[in-house]
């Protein structure tokens, strides 16, 4: 199976569908002819995030699309689908096409961390004990 995400006039990511193997070589013209869809269509790789292919396989387009995601033709050699900011400070990394916060996230064992933005830090997440 293949994923097509379709993009609209601003290159947002409005839906993803799948379609067949067989059809997947002309995705294109299948969604937006045969099965009169109309629209642009993007292949997108179910198996790919940050630019790393899950399966060991090749990275296709930085990310998985999803609804919301915007396809920016200027990155890589097929262009990229970049998920929505998660805040205004975080910055986009173009070797991922993911967004990285100021700061890394601290990685502490059996911690959870959330971002605030308006401290512009991490906070532990604390789950009350019952």
């Amino acid at each position: 199976m293949a994923h097509f995400a379709e993009i609209d006039s601003n290159n947002v990511v409005t839906r993803v569908l799948v379609v067949s193997d067989a059809d997947a070589t002309d995705g294109q013209n299948f969604l937006a002819n045969t099965l009169g869809l109309g629209g642009t269509w993007k292949q997108t790789s179910y198996n790919t995030s940050g630019g790393v292919h899950a399966n060991g396989g090749t990275p296709y387009r930085f990310n998985y699309a999803g609804v919301g995601y915007t396809f920016d033709a200027t990155k890589g050699t097929d262009g990229g689908f970049i998920p929505p900011k998660p805040y205004a400070s975080w910055t986009l990394n173009d070797t991922t096409c993911l967004w990285n916060a100021p700061t890394p996230m601290p990685v502490e064992e059996g911690k959870m961390f959330r971002w605030v933005e308006e401290d512009l830090n991490w906070q532990e997440v604390v789950i009350p004990q019952e």
